[in-house]
């Protein structure tokens, strides 16, 4: 396809793309970003209240027939817990601002593509991962999948967190190691997850993070709400109209390409484009 010139992803992630063949040979990437940051940022919620307050096990066990003592499903409050958030963009920073004001949560974050101030100004307080990992009762994976972050959350890190901890993770599969996460459960080394993303997708039957009562799992749908949907098609449809008119659109996910594309576009529609 020589004369192609944009590609546009579906949603906020842009892993389904290859940005560096993109970016030689001079085609511009465009996302979604923040079209779905309320769905996903909600899920992020709903599924740390369901693991703390033991809501998947209670139910299961009140359909099965086999609740004995309703004692032995006690669970915690969240008010005043720290949450730790990996990524603190469009999702990251909705999460930040539920956690704070709904529950008067600490919030921390680790973003390397954020200084100090800027966390802070999203409602967060910058630490590294490790730092993270150590002190956070909730730890939030809502960071893209890239080169940097493939692999990031493996043995060493589950070993990190603390045993009281949950891991929930609505960014994508293989930011965190599945096998790693499996032992870490069987190990009691951390108190549950909430996955809504797999290496996979959808995950077999007899997946190992499926045969855990303590875990919480959805088939990629944390952003998926009609609004969302709605939202993601009116982006990507501006979006387009943008690029059309010749004028630069906003979510642009590889801007050195600029120059090499805007001379493209010129070569095939006569016009420079602005930006």
């Amino acid at each position: 396809m020589p004369k192609l010139l944009v590609v546009s992803t579906g949603g906020a992630g842009f892993d389904t793309v290859n940005v560096k063949d993109c970016t030689d040979a001079g085609v511009l990437v465009v996302n979604q970003s923040g079209g779905n940051a309320e769905a996903v940022a909600s899920h992020v919620v709903a599924m740390m209240l369901s693991l703390s307050k033991q809501i998947v096990q209670t139910n299961h066990a009140l359909r099965k027939g086999t609740m004995k003592d309703r004692t032995a499903f006690i669970g915690n409050d969240v008010h005043g817990r720290t949450i730790g958030i990996v990524g603190l963009g469009n999702v990251g920073r909705r999460v930040a601002e539920l956690c704070r004001t709904l529950f008067r949560m600490q919030v921390i974050a680790c973003d390397p593509y954020l200084d100090e101030a800027t966390i802070a100004a999203r409602g967060a307080t910058k630490v590294t991962l490790e730092e993270l990992l150590r002190r956070a009762d909730f730890v939030s994976i809502n960071c893209p999948l890239d080169d940097t972050s493939r692999g990031m959350i493996g043995e060493r890190e589950f070993a990190l967190m603390q045993p009281h901890a949950y891991f929930i993770t609505t960014a994508r599969g293989f930011i965190h190691d599945e096998r790693a996460l499996t032992q870490a459960l069987r190990a009691k080394k951390i108190a549950g997850a909430g996955v809504d993303v797999f290496d996979k997708e959808p995950p077999p039957a007899d997946h190992p993070l499926l045969q855990f009562d303590n875990v919480v799992v959805s088939p990629h749908m944390a952003g998926v709400t009609k609004e969302a949907r709605a939202n993601m098609g009116k982006f990507a449809a501006e979006q387009l109209i943008m690029i059309l008119d010749g004028k630069r659109p906003p979510r642009v996910v590889n801007p050195q390409v600029w120059p090499v594309y805007a001379k493209r576009f010129e070569e095939t529609f006569g016009i420079r484009p602005e930006g």
